[in-house]
């Protein structure tokens, strides 16, 4: 890959990156919940899902998947369905939050904290956010190809583009995540956990129902 190609590949994975979409509200939901470091687990989770479609598209299996219509749809509906449970589970969270204010206000952070779960399931959960995004397998399978040279070895080349890209979502994801943890302290109080919960959980059903609209040969033929 090229100098020049390579830096047109950075300035559009900074623009992909920082386009809020699921990941980013998924960073910034964690981050704003349990804080910067337990969303790392998170946005690590993001990154191995991103690291699965640039295999899947650089196997050739990303290219199946826009040609047929069925697996398209298949993988569109699991992930719109995925994030609106993520989404719901984080809205019912907030009658949680509210059903426990002595906690909160005796150790702010701490009872939401609590509900965090293990870091295994928080990686999950960005895994999948990633990796049944329909949007990032179009990317990969239409924008992709046209940074890739033919003359140059293809595994050289992926390896170069999935750690720029894992790079650069890192640092925006946490970026994301640590602009959220910043306010923290001013929305401990029940009534703003139970705000920010349905907000974020909002957001993600909000994504998620608007996946059901990516259309196949619409997005191909940007």
């Amino acid at each position: 890959m090229d100098l020049h190609t390579w830096l047109t590949f950075v300035a559009a994975t900074c623009v992909i990156a920082i386009s809020p979409g699921s990941g980013a509200v998924l960073s910034m939901s964690h981050g704003l919940s349990f804080g910067v470091r337990k969303a790392s687990a998170t946005i690590v989770g993001l990154q191995l899902g991103l690291l699965l479609i640039l295999l899947v598209a650089g196997a050739g299996v990303g290219s199946l998947l826009l040609a047929s219509e069925v697996a398209f749809n298949a993988v569109k509906v699991l992930g719109a369905c995925y994030l609106i449970y993520v989404g719901f589970a984080q809205w019912r969270s907030a009658s949680a939050a509210a059903a426990a204010p002595s906690e909160v206000v005796a150790a702010p952070g701490a009872a939401v904290s609590a509900d965090a779960g293990s870091w295994q399931k928080r990686c999950a959960t960005g895994f999948l956010t990633n990796a049944t995004n329909p949007k990032g397998i179009i990317f990969m399978v239409a924008v992709l190809p046209q940074f890739l040279s033919q003359e140059r070895p293809l595994a050289l080349q992926l390896a170069i583009v999935a750690a720029t890209m894992v790079s650069v979502d890192m640092v925006v994801m946490h970026s994301y995540a640590a602009s959220a943890s910043a306010l923290r302290r001013l929305l401990s109080s029940p009534r703003a956990m139970r705000s920010q919960n349905r907000v974020f959980g909002g957001l993600l059903m909000a994504v998620g129902a608007g996946l059901f609209f990516v259309q196949r040969g619409a997005q191909v033929a940007k």
